[in-house]
């Protein structure tokens, strides 16, 4: 490769600028397995991994100027010209969107300039930048992964991609360029990525024409302008796809290629490399937990959050060490432990396993598989361990008949009630063999989910466990398959000597971690969470999963023409009321119709570079100053709703089923509510009108069903009501008034008769806002109301509840002595900076305190009332099912037969789940979509 690194120009001024939201992305998959948690369980793996890279460049490569540009939420000229461009995109995963303030302060502490212009996305913000720089005698450096970005690349403008799990850096220049896509200009990259599109991005290109076709067409003619004068030289499918797609090929162009004049004020000047702040950097570091960064920057005096939980951490691993072992662990591996390992290929093998497999109370089993996704993989074999340091692996033959009927030879096994089945992320097995026709019987023991209860603060993985508990290193996946990248191989190219041996020690490992963690969880109180909730829990989302529901694709499609109209007639009453046409996605343009034609706000808020805000909050803020405001708020809603919903959902759709097979997460937060993905259906928004109508494309699975819709009335108010014991609040509830009507007469001392719409409605804003500790600037900034009467409110609240008062000083008061809270069934958090002496960290801990036995004990009752309700369904040999779980929500196809005899039993299931003072309700609900019965 040659060298471009700039050390043999050390008088040229070296600018390094940073593609943050790429790096950012980078930076968190890289550890989405095992990812970065600090003790408050907040996710930190994307702000530590760009920590990390940045001050490798810096340490690396002495840059003298550097700078980071972001993407903007606004939409672009791209989204203008194409509505589609970037639509298929999920919503940032609700981990990372809770770091993005972290980023910003990790920018801010190191003195590093971030950039965002809304309207304009980072790579346009960074060619500009790099198209300027060349001009001005600076050697360019554009850190990013992005292969876009090579078109940007010139004798003085370079890619910095920086390296990956310990390997080093990639500078890449002109050569690497025209070599890589095997071209003659570099400029020929963008008519290239135009013809071949870009799915991540939603850019169509021209159908069938990949990678290697579209560098084979560009070598021929040189721009995707001569390639369509002429298309008439090319022959069969491929002149007709060029053809027919002319018009698309030349939008696509157009949208990857990066814009090079965006109007950025910036002076390059202002990017000087400047030392970190000391103090800003000690801080962040020390909320977020980052000792060994802390360290390598501020030496080993550096103190932190981080260093005390690892402290914390690894004296719980030294008590839990020396409960099992007397001396020091030497860590052993296969080759120094003696066990019995059998390969099972035969059939006479096989039923002697089945014998032996039967006589046992508890058994541990693993499959191995040929990818991750339990509904598509196929079966390679099974392992199976029933005493330590022996376990069998069974061998699935090639052929998926062959390979189904020795899994059904072991189905008697998988569903006899009276075995114990023991697992490492049971759900993957369970549901890879649901979907071979086979359910899963008995009681279940998941490691990595009993791990996560009794120890919610240390990692989960089973390579941990063993050295943890075994002190033992099973063999690395990477020794079989090789690392992860395109080069990796798949199991099923393992040679079967090395995969039986791998697949019997995971067995074995699993069931020894399973039977040195039994013991501890009773003493850790957490039995109750563990052998109640969670590992019950798995078959029962194991079947949801399967079962799927239907989307009336139809429906939607009639809904996006609806959409199309209405987002239309916004367009034109936006228009009317400016009185003068102008771009509504573009936010200079839209602001200067506010605020200086409109003048809706005398001093409004403006970007950080000098644009005036079109932010959806701030929008909210002033949407009563003007009729046009609500038009605007409304004509995005209408248009992200299409093209984040409407128009994607039926690609999720299973062609095998018909079905939408959304994934579940159990332990997704430290609360204990479940996330769904792949899609995510919790994310469908239900406030407005029009977010609601997506869900009237969610139907049952034919005529003779129904959707029925079981909610939880007001979950998280009852269970304060229930752990205050608050007499005001409990005979609300018990009354059976409206709370919020309740709350509103009390804290703004009047009659029930007397309480308005709005009184009711700020009321419910606190009784909710109380559960998370909001303070009176937050219900300010929440009712857009003075800080006075926020004051004020809240005071009334707790003078009229003072059992509320009582609960959260309580709460805390037990969270300081024993740093951790509990919900009803033993669930955990631990809050390790709940005696902090930051007073904004404890503060922080203070509100995880008293909300998370609030919202962990309702996502408890949710789960218990799933695990009941599938029993009693079973039980009761109905054939209507549970299909979804959206917050407190359960919806079942029912059939419509059982409607009057399966609702009762339902709902009986729900409301007796946990033993409470205070009533619970399920609304109930029945339609021919769950929109109807919602």
């Amino acid at each position: 490769m040659a060298d471009h690194s700039g050390e043999l120009f050390p008088e040229t001024k070296k600018l390094f600028l940073l593609d943050g939201m790429a790096l950012f992305y980078r930076a968190h998959f890289a550890l989405v397995r095992s990812p970065r948690m600090t003790s408050a369980g907040l996710c930190t793996s994307g702000v530590f991994g760009m920590a990390n890279t940045v001050m490798d460049i810096l340490s690396r490569e002495s840059p003298t100027h550097i700078a980071v540009a972001f993407d903007t939420s606004e939409p672009t000229q791209r989204h203008i010209d194409y509505e589609l461009y970037k639509a298929q995109r999920d919503a940032m995963p609700e981990d990372m969107a809770q770091q993005i303030p972290w980023i910003d302060r990790l920018f801010d502490a190191m003195n590093i300039p971030s950039i965002r212009m809304p309207g304009f996305e980072a790579d346009d913000i960074i060619g500009t930048l790099a198209h300027r720089a060349g001009s001005e005698d600076y050697r360019t450096f554009m850190v990013t992964p992005d292969k876009d970005y090579h078109q940007l690349v010139t004798e003085d403008a370079l890619i910095y991609k920086p390296g990956r799990k310990g390997s080093e850096s990639e500078i890449i220049g002109v050569p690497e360029v025209l070599a890589k896509w095997e071209i003659q200009r570099v400029d020929q990259v963008i008519d290239i990525l135009g013809l071949m599109g870009d799915a991540s991005d939603n850019i169509p290109g021209i159908p069938g024409i990949g990678p290697k076709t579209a560098q084979k067409l560009i070598a021929q003619y040189g721009s995707i302008e001569n390639l369509l004068e002429h298309a008439s030289e090319l022959k069969g499918k491929q002149r007709e796809r060029v053809e027919e797609n002319a018009d698309m090929a030349r939008l696509s162009k157009k949208l990857v290629t990066i814009l090079l004049d965006v109007p950025v004020e910036a002076d390059l000047a202002s990017f000087a490399c400047r030392a970190y702040d000391t103090e800003k950097m000690k801080t962040l570091f020390m909320e977020l937990e980052f000792d060994s960064l802390g360290k390598k920057l501020f030496g080993k005096s550096f103190s932190s959050a981080a260093n005390r939980a690892q402290v914390i951490r690894e004296k719980r691993e030294t008590e839990i060490q020396a409960s099992l072992f007397d001396e020091p662990v030497e860590e052993k591996t296969i080759h120094d432990v003696a066990h019995q390992y059998h390969t099972i290929t035969t059939p006479d093998q096989r039923r002697e396993l089945i014998e032996q497999l039967k006589q046992q109370p508890q058994i541990c089993f693993d499959t191995e598989t040929t990818g991750l996704d339990p509904r598509e993989a196929t079966p390679l074999g099974m392992s199976f361990s029933f005493q330590p340091h022996e376990a069998y692996y069974v061998v699935c033959p090639d052929d998926l008949e062959s390979a189904q009927a020795v899994l059904n030879e072991f189905r008697p096994i998988f569903e006899d009630d009276s075995i114990t089945k023991i697992g490492h992320n049971l759900k993957y097995d369970l549901t890879l063999l649901k979907w071979n026709g086979i359910d899963v019987r008995g009681d279940l023991f998941d490691t990595m989910l009993a791990h996560s209860m009794k120890e919610p603060e240390m990692r989960h993985g089973l390579d941990y466990l063993a050295k943890l508990y075994l002190g033992y290193k099973p063999i690395p996946t990477k020794d079989l398959i090789g690392e992860k990248g395109p080069d990796q191989k798949n199991m099923r190219d393992v040679p079967l000597d090395a995969l039986s041996q791998y697949a019997c020690e995971d067995a074995d490992v699993t069931w020894r971690v399973a039977l040195a963690l039994r013991p501890d969880i009773e003493a850790r109180g957490v039995s109750k969470v563990c052998y109640e909730v969670e590992c019950p829990l798995i078959p029962v989302l194991v079947d949801m999963e399967r079962e799927g529901i239907r989307l009336d694709t139809e429906a939607l499609a009639i809904f996006s023409k609806k959409l199309d109209t209405e987002i239309e007639s916004l367009h034109g009453q936006i228009i009317a009321a400016a009185g003068h046409d102008f771009n509504i996605d573009s936010p200079k343009q839209l602001g200067i119709v506010l605020y200086e034609e409109l003048e809706v706000e005398a001093n409004p808020k403006k970007t950080a570079t000098g644009q005036y805000s079109t932010r959806e909050s701030e929008l909210e803020r002033l949407s009563a100053r003007h009729p046009i405001i609500a038009d605007v708020l409304e004509y995005r809603n209408a248009r992200k709703l299409r093209s984040t919903y409407v128009d994607q959902l039926p690609a999720a759709v299973n062609p095998k089923t018909g079905h939408l097979h959304t994934h579940y997460s159990q332990s997704w937060t430290a609360t204990g509510r479940m996330q769904s993905n792949d899609p995510n259906l919790q994310t469908i928004p239900v406030r407005k009108e029009r977010g609601r109508d997506i869900r009237a494309a969610f139907v049952p699975r034919d005529d003779d069903h129904l959707i029925l819709s079981a909610d939880y009335s007001q979950i998280e108010l009852r269970v304060m009501a229930q752990l205050s014991g608050d007499a005001g609040m409990l005979e609300a509830f018990q009354s059976g008034e409206d709370i919020h009507t309740v709350t509103a007469s009390k804290v703004y001392k009047t009659d029930i008769a007397d309480v308005t719409r709005e009184m009711r409605d700020k009321a419910k804003t606190v009784n909710f806002g109380i559960i998370y500790g909001i303070s009176a600037f937050g219900l300010q900034q929440r009712l857009n109301i003075p800080r006075s009467e926020a004051g004020e409110l809240i005071q009334n609240y707790f003078e009229k509840y003072p059992g509320v008062q009582e609960y959260i000083d309580r709460t805390i008061a037990f969270a300081k002595e024993h740093g951790y809270v509990a919900t009803q069934t033993g669930r955990r958090r631990y809050l390790r900076d709940i005696n902090s002496k930051s007073r904004t960290v404890v503060a922080a801990a203070e509100r995880l305190a008293m909300n998370s036995p609030i919202q962990g004990t309702a996502a408890d009752m949710l789960k218990l009332a799933m695990i009941r309700v599938h029993k009693a369904l079973r039980e009761g040999g109905f054939q209507t099912k549970m299909v979804l779980t959206v917050h407190d929500e359960i919806v079942f196809d029912m059939l419509r037969s059982e409607q009057d005899t399966v609702m009762p039993v339902i709902e009986e299931a729900m409301k007796t789940t946990l033993p409470m003072t205070v009533p619970i309700v399920v609304e109930m609900g029945v339609g021919r979509n769950w929109l109807e019965a919602h």
